[in-house]
């Protein structure tokens, strides 16, 4: 799923190509896309771009009436904009905007339709589709902590509820608390006020870092290269691989169609974390820390 960092590249190649311009019709091929009835979306032709801003992981569009085009791309939508109409034959091609000077589509990979429009009217239509999660890179280290105590989660679910902060998801959230050395299940309330000084400094240091990598790799063109798996990183999707810090081999959780990425040396003091499928299915053999694992593999 696009989070903070590509999400905000998404806003600022739109906001640079849009704004300014006239919005002048949608070609919804979903059915399941649209999520809103009123207004409709034919309020919204016509109307000139005035804005785009990033609401939590969603990518806002305001047009001149108060209006706003809101897009939610769930875990597999992605943008694309080009000078001609696209062909909409394929089976991922969602919808098509056309504005006076170029073509925005949506593409969503998979078989499920998770991915959203919405039309909504003012600041408060606005605030409805928002969760309400700090701002991660506008908070201060008292809003942070206060924000991070104010609910007994994980780590790990405390940084990917929209409720508690905005724009984090799967992927940033791996990377994050292995930069802070922080255990995704440790216990937000039993957090020192080092450790959540160390966690502050660490999101705002990966969520800028990655904004600005992708900038940087997006250049003056559209940014089409979003993905949740990059080499670069150094625990989301490279379980197996080495640590990039300690050279132990990453570790993972798996929960759903989700998983967590992990180093046991640097962030559980060499203690594994239960996988759910596997530690079930081996009950007592489930080894209980990073030497014995690698002891076991040795036999």
């Amino acid at each position: 799923m696009p989070e903070l960092p590509d999400v905000t590249v998404y806003v600022e190649a739109l906001r640079g190509r849009v704004a300014g311009h006239k919005f002048v019709r949608a070609m919804a091929k979903s059915p399941f896309l649209l999520r809103s009835a009123d207004p409709p979306l034919t309020a919204t032709y016509g109307r000139t771009v005035l804005e785009v801003r990033r609401l939590g992981k969603q990518i806002a569009i305001e047009l001149e009436g108060d209006l706003w085009l809101v897009l939610h791309l769930k875990i597999a939508g992605r943008l694309h904009w080009g000078n001609a109409a696209p062909k909409m034959g394929s089976k991922n091609s969602l919808a098509a905007f056309e504005f006076d000077n170029g073509w925005l589509w949506l593409t969503e990979a998979g078989t499920q339709r998770r991915a959203a429009l919405y039309v909504v009217e003012g600041e408060t239509g606005l605030r409805s589709l928002d969760a309400g999660g700090a701002e991660p890179l506008e908070v201060s280290l008292a809003e942070f902590s206060r924000t991070l105590r104010s609910s007994n989660h994980t780590l790990k679910r405390s940084l990917t509820d929209p409720h508690i902060f905005s724009g984090i998801g799967n992927a940033y959230s791996d990377e994050i608390l292995h930069r802070a050395r922080l255990s995704p299940i440790a216990m937000t309330v039993k957090l020192t006020d080092a450790e959540i000084e160390r966690l502050h400094e660490a999101t705002r240091a990966t969520l800028i870092e990655w904004t600005d990598r992708l900038r940087k790799e997006a250049g003056d063109a559209f940014p089409e290269k979003v993905t949740a798996f990059r080499p670069e990183m150094a625990v989301h999707g490279r379980y197996g691989k080495p640590c990039p810090r300690c050279g132990a081999k990453l570790q993972r959780i798996r929960y759903a169609s989700n998983e967590t990425n992990y180093c046991a040396r640097c962030q559980t003091g060499g203690r594994l974390l239960a996988d759910r499928a596997l530690s079930r299915l081996l009950h007592e053999d489930w080894p209980r820390t990073l030497d014995e694992l690698e002891a076991r593999k040795s036999r």
